[in-house]
């Protein structure tokens, strides 16, 4: 048996192995290189000039930004070896080698061989080999695949769409190979995941692209961004970080990207329909439009989201096929009666733990009709604890009839909710921040928030994230004044994952939230202990300042 050089090299280091994948957007600190998901096994622990070892990574599409600012700061591992398919953070390392020159390697391992060198507490890689201890695992290049290309995409790579195309198509056929594509295929439009402030990195790829003369040649939306764009002066961000964040979308909106600025883009008059073929970039997007719109992306990473909006072109391969659109895993869920709007973050959370890397087929759940928030919600949860680009419902999803004979089974009772709960649930009792709107808070969640508060006044901060689009409607329906009347602040463009202080109140002790997205990657991203409960939950820790107690509902 050998290894595979996905991107051969040399290195030398120390390994730190883990069986537990990682995102490494919320899961790292890119200005240390320390782990800082408090739910990962590596928690605390420095990544930079080791060998690092894990069967994948899992989580945001923003994680190839973060290992290229790594790499271009020279805090990134000295080289990734994976047991299985990954492309956010072999992305990034492409990048930092093709267009910056900052070369990193990753390999591929069986299982076996994997675990092998998991054991050994150094390695030293060579252009054909990994060296340790007593272990000499050889390496392959990848497997020469016939990419099939049309003449307009040999056009495009040839430099006929011009030098921002071209660096593109470079890209994307390096991306190919990895994923073993064998042609591409055309996509109607794009969703743009790179134009959050994750890292200095971020900006210095977009400005290098818009520098080539980049433009974007299908209809193509923008992700949240990390301030709010209009008013982030007024709101006291340092310019050291609002100018470089507002630099970061501006160059996207220069490349003909709509300044839509959300993480929801399912949300937008724009949602692809059923087996609409798109190039979508952000986790909780690309599982909600293959799961519940019926969409067709793979979850590309930051970076060849613009790739794929200045081609049209994706790699034929992942969910665009039928065949990766197979649940291979059943969960049977005990539905408990009576579950509030929090059951949906619980059961993704859950649901991505038992399947990190298979899609699942939920059962049980048709009877409780879930509706499209509640959806969001389980989509967003999952992203956050499995790999996988996209999960069917039994009786709720468009393809829940896509089953694997063999598919192997799982369960979640009643206790295991309960369980998932005190996960998320850290925090202390009492709570002083209100997070609502990770993903981007709906119209229907606006309303549901206002209905809760019921015009009475918070004694704690409450902060909505939402869209444009979805603010103007709440503005045109009267929702947007109940909630401003109370108190509620509701803030455009950035999210709950992308905020930070002044915005994010500096005084806060500990913060309540209805998302499962957010009570995961939260203690990390804001140095804060997490609360976690239903919209109505959160509405009356609005206006005590306590959260509540395990739900009844999750009570033997």
């Amino acid at each position: 048996m050998s290894g595979t050089a996905i991107l051969p090299g040399t290195a030398h280091g120390p390994i730190i192995a883990t069986t537990e994948p990682l995102s490494f957007w919320g899961g790292i600190d890119p200005a240390s290189a320390t782990v800082i998901d408090t739910h990962h096994p590596l928690h605390g622990r420095c990544l930079t000039a080791a060998i690092l070892l894990m069967p994948g990574t899992r989580g945001s599409c923003t994680g190839s930004g973060v290992l290229l600012d790594m790499a271009l700061q020279g805090r990134a591992p000295a080289a990734l070896v994976f047991s299985e398919a990954e492309d956010v953070a072999t992305l990034g390392a492409l990048i930092a080698g093709l267009m910056f020159d900052r070369p990193l390697p990753v390999l591929r391992l069986d299982r076996q061989d994997f675990a092998a060198l998991a054991r050994e507490p150094a390695a030293r890689i060579t252009e054909d080999a990994i060296l340790a201890g007593d272990l000499h695992l050889p390496l392959a290049p990848l497997p020469e695949t016939a990419l099939a290309l049309t003449e307009a995409d040999r056009a495009m790579l040839d430099g006929a769409g011009g030098p921002a195309v071209r660096q593109a198509m470079q890209i994307l056929v390096r991306m190919a190979a990895a994923q073993g594509a064998a042609r591409f295929t055309s996509v109607t439009q794009a969703h743009i995941d790179g134009c959050i402030y994750a890292s200095p990195a971020n900006l210095t790829f977009a400005e290098a692209m818009s520098g080539l003369g980049a433009r974007v040649c299908i209809p193509t939306t923008m992700n949240a961004i990390s301030v709010d764009h209009r008013n982030w002066r007024a709101q006291g961000v340092p310019a050291l970080f609002g100018g470089p964040a507002q630099r970061l979308a501006d160059a996207y909106v220069r490349m003909g990207c709509q300044p839509s600025f959300t993480c929801a883009p399912y949300l937008l008059d724009s949602a692809p329909a059923l087996d609409e073929q798109i190039g979508w970039s952000e986790s909780n997007a690309v599982i909600y439009a293959n799961s519940v719109l019926g969409a067709r992306t793979a979850k590309h990473p930051d970076f060849l989201d613009l790739c794929i909006a200045l081609t049209g072109r994706a790699p034929l391969t992942g969910p665009y096929l039928d065949e990766h659109r197979t649940a291979r895993r059943i969960i049977d869920i005990d539905l408990p009666p009576h579950a509030d709007d929090a059951l949906w973050p619980l059961l993704g959370w859950l649901a991505g733990s038992l399947s990190p890397d298979h899609i699942p087929l939920l059962r049980g759940l048709a009877g409780a009709a879930p509706a499209p928030d509640d959806l969001k919600a389980l989509c967003a949860a999952f992203g956050t604890t499995s790999a996988a680009p996209m999960l069917h419902v039994e009786g709720v999803t468009p393809e829940a009839h896509r089953l694997a004979p063999d598919a192997d089974r799982r369960t979640v009772a009643r206790a295991d909710l309960a369980a998932a709960w005190h996960a998320l649930n850290a925090g202390p009792d009492a709570v002083d921040l209100i997070a609502i709107g990770s993903p981007h808070a709906s119209l229907t969640e606006c309303r549901a928030l206002a209905t809760a508060l019921a015009n009475r006044r918070p004694v704690i901060p409450v902060i909505v994230t939402a869209g444009r689009a979805v603010i103007a409607a709440a503005e045109a329906d009267g929702t947007l004044g109940r909630l401003t009347q109370t108190g509620v602040q509701v803030i455009p463009d950035l999210c709950w994952c992308s905020i930070s202080e002044p915005v994010f109140p500096p005084g806060t002790q500990a913060v309540m939230t209805n998302s499962g997205k957010y009570a995961h990657y939260g203690p990390g991203l804001s140095g804060r202990p997490l609360r976690f409960g239903s919209m109505a939950d959160c509405a009356a820790a609005a206006l005590t300042g306590r959260a509540r107690p395990l739900p009844h509902w999750l009570k033997d």
